[in-house]
């Protein structure tokens, strides 16, 4: 089947099955090999294939669907370049075409003759499979109908040109790999390599969703708009108070924007140290992305800061233009600070240069944004839109009266705490949909 001759799609995560699948193919009619070993390693595939359908969520033609994976999943030099920008110009045009000729073929092998000469009905379950749930562990429900759609497709087209043409068009809406399928990942430690990895379900908040902060949310779409349109922007700090909407905003802002190719990427305090080689994975990609740092703060004794500097703004290797950082603090100024570092007395001499350091951090956040403490009024305004959203048929008058008990005892004026009071309301059978009590 050729497989042999792929000049892109070659070292492949998970190909293991493709190489047992393609040996099959060539040998199931070779009397040199025994028929019942042969047998063997097609259920071994057909085992494999399985596994990945239930961890990944695929149904209907199985081995579709798994050569469609590693298309979608498979980085290379065309791959890359397609991502976001579309068709890429050049020779690496015709070697793409020849190694889509191939899987051409493999999608269109005809299964039957191996069935029968291997005495093996295990294919027709693979071909025509339903799945038990509309996602797995892997993949959520929005990528896994996208790889099956996309499937769809490539068994549909007529040639090679037709396979290269939807492949690229793929790439150039949703991009290619982990990064190219998923919003939002993390930081790991695996095998002593720092690894970024998908995170498969996240909130799927919007902005229209958080009510009041409209000059705050403004102020973040402009900077964010701009980013990922190519034009200048800057880092961004998200602070006030707790549970007013500051980490929600930034969820929504990635909602928002991950069509136009951003990206996010959380990082905790301890992972700083790591933010050079994050960088060095994604700074060549066509993708914009947002490092995201939740609830940031530092400790007179903490020096995590030290490494953010330096990645902000103030090493030799100038920060990459498809990269920006996005915190958020309950503090104005991220470094604690002491009423003994302005003492004019201390145990330093430079008691000035020591504040100017814990200073310096917030200054190389481009963009700062307030989101303070509602006022009464702002406060019920919110549990009235979020109790309308949510379907409350509790009189307003009594509502309210509700809100204001539950505000004193459950942390005071806050988005946080009105989401908490309505939700705790829908908990209750207060909605007129489908009551429960």
């Amino acid at each position: 089947m050729r497989t042999n001759e792929l000049m892109l799609y070659k070292h492949m995560e998970e190909g293991q099955i493709l190489r047992d699948m393609t040996f099959l193919m060539e040998n199931y009619g070779n009397d040199y090999y025994n028929k019942e070993d042969l047998k063997g390693l097609l259920f071994d595939c057909v085992n494999e294939i399985l596994e990945m359908a239930v961890s990944h969520g695929f149904e209907r033609n199985l081995w579709h669907n798994y050569l469609t994976y590693l298309l979608a999943s498979h980085e290379n030099a065309y791959s890359t370049a397609c991502e976001i920008v579309g068709a890429a110009e050049g020779s690496i045009n015709d070697v793409a075409l020849h190694d889509f000729g191939i899987f051409k073929e493999l999608f269109d092998f005809d299964f039957a003759e191996m069935e029968t000469a291997l005495d093996a009905g295990c294919l027709a379950l693979i071909l025509e499979y339903k799945g038990t749930s509309g996602h797995g562990k892997v993949f959520n429900k929005r990528i896994r109908d996208r790889i099956c759609k996309l499937s769809r497709n490539l068994a549909d087209t007529l040639d090679a040109g037709g396979f290269k043409d939807t492949m690229t068009q793929f790439y150039k809406e949703f991009g290619v790999g982990k990064l190219g399928l998923h919003k939002a990942f993390r930081v790991e430690h695996i095998d002593d390599e720092v690894k970024i990895v998908p995170i498969t379900k996240i909130a799927h908040v919007h902005l229209d969703d958080l009510v009041g902060y409209e000059i705050a949310k403004k102020k973040l779409v402009d900077n964010t708009k701009a980013f990922v349109e190519g034009r200048r922007a800057n880092n961004c700090l998200l602070f006030g108070d707790a549970g007013t909407g500051k980490s929600s905003s930034i969820k929504a802002i990635l909602n928002q924007y991950y069509d136009q190719g951003l990206r996010m990427i959380e990082v905790y305090k301890h992972q700083f140290q790591d933010l050079n080689q994050i960088i060095s994975q994604i700074k060549n990609r066509n993708y914009k992305f947002i490092i995201y740092m939740d609830d940031l703060s530092f400790e007179e004794f903490e020096i995590e800061y030290k490494y953010l500097k330096a990645v902000i703004e103030g090493g030799l290797e100038r920060r990459p233009d498809n990269i920006l950082i996005y915190a958020t603090s309950n503090r104005r100024h991220l470094i604690r600070e002491t009423f003994r570092d302005k003492a004019d007395r201390d145990e330093e001499l430079h008691t000035n240069d020591t504040v100017q350091e814990k200073l310096s951090l917030v200054a190389r956040f481009g963009v700062t944004i307030y989101f303070g403490k509602p006022e009464k009024k702002e406060f019920q305004e919110i549990v009235r839109q979020l109790a309308k959203r949510n379907g409350i048929t509790m009189p307003e008058e009594e509502l309210l009266l509700e809100a204001n008990k539950w505000e004193l005892g459950h942390g005071g004026l806050s988005g946080r705490t009105a989401q908490q009071f309505v939700d705790y309301l829908v908990g209750n059978g207060y909605y007129s949909e489908k009551p429960l009590v």
